[in-house]
């Protein structure tokens, strides 16, 4: 019988209560699967709680059985009293995403039952029929760029670094994911009538999905108009959405919404393409943070 190791993160608030039902569902599975084999689970701290306890939102020894596992399922992390002081439990998210290389963020908008159509703040029909998937570039640009906090002089800033080798792997992983989903177009999002990193981002996932992805149309829009089109004809968007970052970060939230709750939809965060070129680390978790889900 095969065995996968997997570091459980409950985290803070909410997330121990969320990943004891995802833990119950992985028991189900091993109990009835053969196939499955044994899930080995080992649990440690991340976020607000591992603050509390060690000064540090992710230990090294926590890091480093996260690197050893098979896969990471995260709970939620953060929270108001934690605040935004030095140390903060994002930046041990952060970490563990930068040191497992998990660079491609999936984040998929759907109804998982034509019954939670109702449930949506839209129209049903507005958004029956919604299916698309974000992949957000998780570990570059605006949230690993230098930055500058305010010494008191009133001036703070933030810069948003891009390499072509770091659009072309999440590119790679978009069109793989179009490919397999039987799509016929992907969208990619950016900023390129102002910023100099989209305009970037918008040539290198032309160029890859030109060399790589013939049969696969590629239609850039604009992150402004593309939250436009989110709300008024999500249907439009069903497909695959590759973005940077900041801009996925916050689109997917928005798309969130759309089948009801932050709490209905999952999250994956990939170092690869799985079943290719070796270990594919996964951090899995729900999309919604420490907040109440309402």
């Amino acid at each position: 019988m095969s065995e996968h190791n997997i570091v459980v993160f409950g985290g803070d608030h909410c997330g121990p209560e969320v990943v004891a039902e995802g833990i119950k569902v992985l028991k189900t599975v091993e109990k009835y699967s053969a196939k499955a084999g044994k899930f080995n689970l080992q649990e440690h701290q991340l976020g607000g709680c591992s603050i509390d306890t060690s000064g540090t939102p992710l230990t090294d020894a926590a890091l480093a059985a996260a690197q050893a596992a098979d896969a990471v399922l995260l709970g939620a992390i953060g929270g108001p009293k934690w605040g935004t002081g030095a140390v903060r439990p994002e930046q041990g998210l952060l970490r563990l995403r930068k040191e497992l290389s998990a660079y491609g963020n999936l984040r998929p908008c759907f109804f998982a039952s034509d019954a939670l159509v109702d449930s949506s703040p839209l129209k049903a029909s507005v958004c029956r029929g919604t299916d698309f998937v974000i992949v957000r570039e998780l570990t570059g640009g605006i949230y690993f760029g230098e930055r500058k906090e305010d010494d008191g002089d009133g001036t703070a800033w933030d810069k948003e670094p891009y390499s072509r080798a770091e659009i072309q792997r999440v590119a790679r992983l978009a069109g793989f994911l179009a490919r397999g989903r039987g799509d016929k177009k992907v969208w990619s999002l950016d900023k390129a009538n102002v910023l100099a990193t989209s305009r970037l981002w918008r040539r290198v996932v032309t160029e890859t999905f030109a060399d790589e992805f013939p049969e696969l149309k590629v239609e850039h829009q604009l992150i402004d108009s593309a939250a436009m089109i989110m709300i008024k004809n999500p249907t439009a968007l069903n497909g695959v959405i590759v973005t940077s970052n900041l801009f996925g970060d916050i689109i997917s939230d928005e798309a969130s919404v759309i089948p009801g709750s932050i709490g209905l939809l999952p999250s994956a965060s990939l170092s690869g393409i799985p079943g290719q070129n070796g270990k594919c680390n996964g951090i899995y978790e729900p999309i919604h943070d420490e907040r109440e889900i309402r």
